[in-house]
């Protein structure tokens, strides 16, 4: 029984942490109706200024911890002045929540360039010693966790119930519309909610930093657990992010405890696809909601530019013949392996297009298939010694399956519902790949995977899997334009616009999107499958959540619901890397940064400016296919 006590107290001081970063999605989520995803990562870059201030430059701690709390606030609410706020009148709640994971990377990669990877521990702030209670020890940095949690949530009660600036927040939470009618400065309110976020993430920071140890990617992990538990309680809900939290830490840790650490965090995951299924908006519904009887305003996404078909056809098989004439140019095997990634990426991202450039869908589990795919296939090959190519139709089998049960979930949410529950079931697929050790090779990976081979031909050196994964690409590229281009490419374009809308036209909904799925999650296990006969190698860092974000990323920046544009972000993020080694550690701050500025400054990618720059050099006016996004709350 002491056992457990001592157990379940750990597992309130770890969810204390994850209900107060709850807060903090619960607080932005109710005034604006977008998550932030950016929330953990503020926590972390308090914490290591924290550790800046108290290790290396020997402050005492009643000065380092609030400066570090201040110094983090000042630099939340600048950034949010010109990301968060201007997105919120430009773009859908699905794409702001995109554009946050943009800046939680650029956080993580700033964080990488000053801190480094290595990991840092800051002292206790009482001591090292803990107290004992009849049999039971307890750290003495748990009490200032439990007393800085509870004083966030009475402060921030406070504040929403008992003050007028508190009113002009629920306002906001209410109807922004009409709050600001009545002369409340919406983007003012809007700015002072991510303020106060901040604020809670960093307290949070900075009083977990003792407990835990830190790297250039905790951020990650505090932003996911504050949104799962969030999630489970109700995103809408204060209390409800709280119960959340506490139900989180105590799942978590007793997992971890009485079954395997390994699969800890599978088993909170498969609670939040149990919740989504049954209750998708929480176990508590928020007390201040916003009104379902009226919809938003339908925002525009941007303009798909699109070459005329007398230029269009010509240049693509240009650009083809190119492609095919470049082994004979690059000669650097790092340079052509980088190609070939991109090449096995691009295959990937055409079906992330189809999914969520045209059919709306937003995904953030697209490397979950990727990992099914090239774990299976790999797994095939090496014990039963099965073709590549019967290994390769496994894996889709397997991926395809897999996506008809998470369609159960999937079909039914839109959103950031959506996306919470693809994100969801990419970090359970994660725990699966190091938690399945005899299948996966856990943590240290599947070794041995054989490479490629078809028809009497081996595909060993970078330079054959090269004009092998081309091949493929240009002929799902040829499917795929004659697919958007037909009726079915029309039904996914209305579902995109106006999803109710469709329906009412008599567009089978459910259908289209789950062909369109289906499509999406078949490149992407055939993708993963390639990338596992390519290294001879799969470890779960290269197929996981990290990827999966990094996939969205290069979408964006090439350019959605064009098909190609992936190209041109797989090309940028993949080779810049290997081109200027020397700047590979800027990559991770340069994936999230180009993303923001996608979304903000470039909504057509790169490839639409490369479309308009071809029109003008051609005399020719680019035809531009409108996207607007439906937003619902």
């Amino acid at each position: 029984m002491l056992e457990f006590i001592q157990i379940a107290i750990g597992g309130l001081v770890v969810g204390s942490i994850y209900a107060a970063i709850a807060l903090g999605f619960s607080l932005i989520f109710r005034v604006t109706g977008a998550i932030n995803l950016s929330q953990g990562g503020f926590a972390l870059i308090a914490a290591m200024i924290g550790y800046t201030f108290t290790v290396t430059f020997g402050w005492p701690l009643i000065a380092a911890i609030p400066a570090a709390v201040v110094t983090t606030v000042i630099a939340g609410v600048v950034l949010a002045r010109f990301t968060f706020v201007p997105a919120l009148s430009r773009l859908s709640n699905a794409n702001v929540l995109m554009l946050t994971a943009g800046i939680l990377t650029m956080i993580e990669g700033f964080s990488l360039v000053v801190w480094g990877s290595q990991p840092y521990a800051t002292p206790p702030f009482s001591g090292e010693q803990p107290l004992g209670f009849g049999g039971i020890t307890i750290p003495t940095q748990a009490f200032w966790v439990f007393g800085a949690t509870a004083l966030i949530i009475v402060a921030l009660w406070l504040l929403i119930a008992k003050t007028k600036l508190g009113k002009g927040l629920r306002a906001c939470a209410e109807n922004p519309a009409a709050a600001s009618l009545m002369g409340i400065d919406v983007p003012r309110m809007t700015l002072l909610s991510f303020g106060l976020a901040t604020l809670i993430a960093a307290m949070s920071g900075v009083i977990v930093a003792p407990s835990t140890s830190l790297q250039f990617d905790t951020g990650r992990l505090f932003t996911i657990s504050g949104f799962v538990a969030a999630a489970i309680g109700g995103i809408a809900s204060f209390p409800g992010a709280v119960i959340g939290g506490l139900f989180l830490g105590l799942v978590t840790q007793l997992s971890t405890a009485y079954i395997s650490s390994l699969f800890s965090s599978a088993i909170s995951l498969l609670i939040l696809l149990v919740v989504l299924i049954w209750r998708p908006q929480g176990l508590i519904q928020g007390g201040v909601a916003r009104r379902q009887d009226t919809r938003d305003e339908v925002k525009a996404a941007g303009h798909a530019a699109k070459l005329p078909d007398h230029l269009g056809w010509p240049l693509a098989a240009l650009a083809v013949v190119v492609a095919a004439l470049i082994p004979f140019v690059v000669t650097d095997n790092g340079i052509m392996s980088g190609l070939v990634i991109a090449a096995i990426l691009f295959m990937t991202l055409m079906g992330l297009d189809v999914l969520m450039g045209y059919a709306g869908q937003v995904s953030l589990g697209q490397a979950g298939f990727m990992a099914i795919g090239g774990y299976t296939s790999g797994y095939l090959a090496i014990n039963y010694d099965t073709s590549p190519v019967l290994s390769i139709l496994a894996g889709i089998a397997v991926s395809i399956a897999c996506a008809l049960v998470l369609s159960v979930v999937t079909l039914r949410l839109r959103g950031l519902y959506l996306a919470l529950a693809t994100l969801a079931f990419g970090l359970l697929i994660d725990s699966c790949a190091v938690g399945f050790i005899d299948i996966t090779g856990g943590p240290s990976g599947l070794v041995g995977i054989p490479s490629f081979s078809a028809l009497g031909f081996t595909f060993a050196s970078p330079r054959a899997m090269y004009y092998l994964v081309l091949a493929l690409d240009v002929i799902i590229l040829l499917g795929l334009v004659g697919a958007v281009r037909s009726g079915f490419g029309r039904a996914l374009k209305a579902i995109r616009s106006d999803q109710m809308a469709a329906a009412a036209l008599g567009i089978n909904t459910v259908r289209y999107k789950l062909a369109a799925f289906l499509i999406s999650v078949t490149l992407a296990s055939l993708a993963g499958s390639l990338y596992a006969f390519f290294f001879n190698f799969l470890a779960p860092e290269m197929v996981g959540t990290s990827r999966s974000l990094e996939l969205v990323a290069m979408l964006i920046i090439g350019g959605e619901s064009t098909l190609v544009g992936g190209l041109f972000g797989a090309l940028l993020l993949t080779l810049l890397p290997v081109i200027f080694a020397p700047l590979a550690v800027y990559k991770t701050f340069a994936s999230g940064a180009l993303l923001v500025a996608s979304f903000l400054h470039l909504p057509q990618g790169i490839y639409g400016g490369v479309i308009q720059m071809i029109s003008r050099l051609g005399g020719v006016a680019p035809r531009e296919v409108v996207k607007t996004e439906a937003v619902k709350s």
